[in-house]
């Protein structure tokens, strides 16, 4: 008689096969789309590309070439610690030690749950440590970027963990309490809360959590700041303020951004930026951010979060209730929990964590549509500068930011379409005027 397969193809041996080649296969393709970045760059090392020969030099296009392929190869090693770690929690058996030692100290209950979660993130921000470090003191101080301090940093890094535990453990409380007593659609009010609480981030972010990292000052230059007001007007955009910020405690890079929501809503520009860009440069970037509300890119994203995230949860809400999910990516569940009405610790928390770690597993395959939506907003944002300031100063300004953020004009264009979230400055720069050479 033939034998009896059916354990042989069991869901929990599906899904640990599918992880594991999702896991491998995931890898290999990020690998070798940054091995693809590194020879292109460092093939175009020796000479700028002829669209920007006369605004570029020679030794800032070799210095984005040389830290493009730096970072590069840097994240070559993040990613393999990543997946050996990714391994480790899941089939190797690490967030099922983590979680039965947590068991035997403090039994089933809310407690174990909220115990292992901040476990759980401890863990993983030790493991995380020395990159971060590497990164920051090592990395960006090589090619001029860090201007942090080591008491700076381990501040912020002091701050953000506070944070996380006033802020994460009281939200992480409330769903997994919603996932213990609000039944089968438990998953449907858990979203409600997780958006809502979004939203209540977004307002409360800029007046109450950004000062604690950063200094913002009232733009002071009156010039520039009637220029923009009347950008502002023209595009109909209120804001509730224009604010500096003091970047330059912490890096090189230059930035500007909007942050808030609704009433709330603020302009910032970091100090490195106001130093770097002529007024009618800054007007135009701002113009570039407004091209974002004009077109409703801020509203499409996050009503674009709120469906993901809503086929988030009711995948976890399935999920969670099927024993194969813990036992197929090395973790063994509570099981009478699962199949019947008897008491037992709750798989709520463990729940959450493997559903976190998996995710990003299966969906790395669609960078790609992102990215490719992405860039088209960023395409039609700068078209409404142009629209509403000048064209050739955005050109000049991107430019200018190219170069003082030594960002590649040379970047390999398969990697392009998978991880850029901004099109190339050849691509850009090709729809705008030339700008005047100085």
């Amino acid at each position: 008689m033939p034998a009896d397969t059916s354990a042989a193809f069991s869901p929990s041996l599906a899904l640990t096969l599918a992880f594991a080649l999702a896991l491998v296969a995931g890898f290999l393709l990020k690998a070798w789309l940054t091995s693809r970045q590194i020879r292109h760059v460092a093939h175009h090392r020796q000479s700028v590309p002829a669209p920007f020969t006369e605004r570029m030099p020679l030794q800032a296009h070799q210095k984005a070439a040389d830290y493009t392929v730096a970072k590069a190869r840097f994240g070559l090693l993040e990613m393999a610690l990543g997946t050996a770690v990714l391994l480790g929690w899941t089939l190797l058996g690490g967030l099922d030690l983590l979680n039965q030692t947590l068991l035997d100290l403090l039994g089933g209950g809310m407690a174990q749950q909220l115990a292992l979660l901040a476990a759980f993130a401890l863990v993983n921000g030790l493991i995380d440590l020395p990159a971060t470090l590497y990164q920051t003191f090592v990395l960006e101080q090589r090619f001029g970027f860090n201007q942090t301090t080591l008491r700076l940093w381990l501040s912020d890094l002091l701050k953000s963990m506070l944070l996380g535990t006033l802020i994460g453990l009281p939200i992480a409380a409330a769903i997994l309490w919603l996932m213990g007593t609000a039944g089968t659609l438990w998953w449907l009010w858990a979203w409600g809360l997780w958006m809502g609480f979004n939203l209540l981030l977004m307002v409360v972010y800029p007046t109450f959590i950004a000062p604690l990292f950063n200094k913002f000052q009232p733009l002071e230059d009156e010039s520039l700041k009637a220029r923009v007001t009347a950008l502002m007007q023209r595009c109909g955009f209120a804001a509730k303020g224009l604010f500096v910020m003091d970047g330059s405690r912490r890096s090189a890079h230059a930035n500007a951004y909007f942050t808030g929501f609704g009433a709330a809503k603020r302009v910032v520009f970091y100090d490195t930026l106001l130093k770097q860009l002529t007024p009618g440069e800054v007007e135009a970037v701002l113009a570039h951010e407004l091209g974002h509300f004009h077109h409703r890119h801020i509203t499409k994203r996050m009503v674009g979060m709120f469906a993901l995230s809503l086929a988030g949860f009711a995948a976890l809400g399935w999920l969670s209730a099927q024993p194969w999910f813990y036992t197929g990516l090395g973790v063994r569940p509570s099981l009478a929990l699962l199949v019947s009405d008897v008491p037992a610790a709750p798989n709520d928390a463990l729940a959450l964590l493997l559903f976190l770690l998996v995710v990003p597993v299966f969906t790395v395959f669609l960078a790609p549509l992102f990215a490719q939506l992405s860039r088209r907003h960023e395409f039609e944002a700068d078209a409404y500068a142009m629209q509403q300031a000048s064209g050739a100063d955005l050109a000049s300004a991107l430019l200018k930011l190219y170069e003082d953020n030594a960002s590649t004009l040379t970047p390999d264009p398969v990697y392009v379409k998978f991880h850029y979230s901004h099109p190339p400055a050849s691509e850009r720069l090709a729809r705008m005027p030339t700008p005047a050479h100085t």
